[in-house]
């Protein structure tokens, strides 16, 4: 398949209907997790965090991340999330709340227009494809960063050529969720110019990957 989405919607169709699949899937949301949980904790362990540092959740959805994202900054760390998905972020504020946690920050917004009152030392983008492909939102979150920031990234793409076939699948499975499915070839090339030390590795079998690297110093 094409590694381009013809005719790409502006941003806020994107954001729309991004927004609107999202509210089909939030209910159920966490029970289709299991096949990436295993990737999810390899994209916070690539962090190395340290207890007292700040850490982005980009899109962080019902908050799965959040648990593993505290227990490496500590309860004298802080979190700060955001998804543009009320119906998702309804679901993360109600995990923070029965935990009890009081170091986690949740905004409902899109990435474009994310703020945050200090720098990170670290950003999570776990499978965040239509941030990864807006440069505005990209630029954003970067803006956020303390310089030397580590960041992870994990997300899917399309498999290698000689199993493009299979990539009408993955095509489909994307466009469930994101609101411009496509560009699946290397859906980090907006992102990992930006990065020092950048660092790219394949999972699941070639239809995801995991990246890391440091915002420049």
């Amino acid at each position: 398949m094409s590694d381009e989405t013809p005719n790409r919607p502006g941003e806020a169709a994107i954001r729309a209907r991004s927004i609107a699949r999202y509210r089909r899937h939030a209910a159920t949301y966490d029970l289709t997790c299991g096949p990436t949980w295993t990737i999810r904790e390899r994209a916070v362990a690539a962090l190395a965090l340290r207890p007292g540092e700040r850490v982005l959740d980009v899109a962080c959805g019902t908050g799965l991340s959040l648990a593993l994202l505290r227990a490496g900054v500590g309860p004298e760390g802080w979190i700060e999330g955001f998804d543009q998905s009320p119906d998702m972020l309804a679901l993360a504020r109600h995990r923070v709340a029965a935990a009890g946690w009081d170091n986690v920050r949740l905004q409902e917004t899109a990435a474009q227009d994310f703020r945050v009152d200090e720098p990170v030392d670290a950003l999570l983008f776990h499978y965040t494809h239509d941030i990864l492909r807006s440069p505005q939102a990209v630029a954003r979150l970067l803006a956020c960063a303390r310089p030397g920031a580590r960041v992870a990234v994990a997300g899917i793409k399309y498999f290698p050529r000689w199993l493009a076939p299979l990539n009408l699948w993955v095509y489909w499975k994307n466009s469930g969720y994101n609101g411009a499915p496509g560009e699946l070839r290397s859906p980090w090339d907006r992102l990992a110019p930006l990065l020092d030390d950048w660092q790219l590795e394949p999972t699941q079998f070639g239809m995801g990957y995991l990246a890391r690297g440091r915002v420049p110093g």
